[in-house]
């Protein structure tokens, strides 16, 4: 196993309990016998909004990172992805909250599947580049919008 996925896998399992924790990244990075700046890649890459959670950082010597995972009921869960999405989205981050819809069960797995081959690049790749990330976000924002009013369970 990778050390990004250990330090992963120790962050989800501190989360475990009550979806939040503190850490000081010099500890844990002394912990694991990483450089602290691993510590915050892996944060940064796999502890992100559209996946679901909040990260709060101080500076200094007693300094920590706080990691929320973020919990909602399910049409707020929706329509805060929706109104996250904005103009514009890459496939990458559209996958992310897709995965973080069906993982706080907002979405079950075949209508994740829908929302991932309507937003894909084999669904768009007909259209000019510039304008993909436009068109996968008005897709995915009305599809969730259909999910949310049909009560998909």
């Amino acid at each position: 196993m990778s050390l990004s996925n250990q330090i992963a896998r120790m962050l989800m399992e501190m989360l475990e309990s009550d979806g939040t924790t503190e850490i000081q990244r010099n500890e844990l990075a002394q912990t694991l016998g990483c450089v602290p700046s691993q510590i915050n890649y892996v944060i940064s890459s796999r502890f992100t909004p559209e996946q679901g959670y909040i990260v709060e950082s101080r500076r200094g010597g007693g300094g920590y990172i706080k990691i929320t995972r973020i919990k909602l009921d399910r049409p707020s869960l929706i329509m805060h992805t929706v109104n996250y999405i904005g103009e514009a989205i890459d496939y990458a981050t559209c996958r992310a909250n897709i995965m973080n819809l069906l993982h706080n069960g907002a979405i079950n797995a075949q209508s994740a599947r829908l929302l991932l081959a309507a937003t894909g690049e084999n669904a768009l790749k007909a259209l000019p580049t510039p304008v993909r990330d436009r068109i996968r976000a008005a897709i995915f924002k009305q599809m969730l919008i259909s999910i949310d009013s049909g009560k998909d369970d």
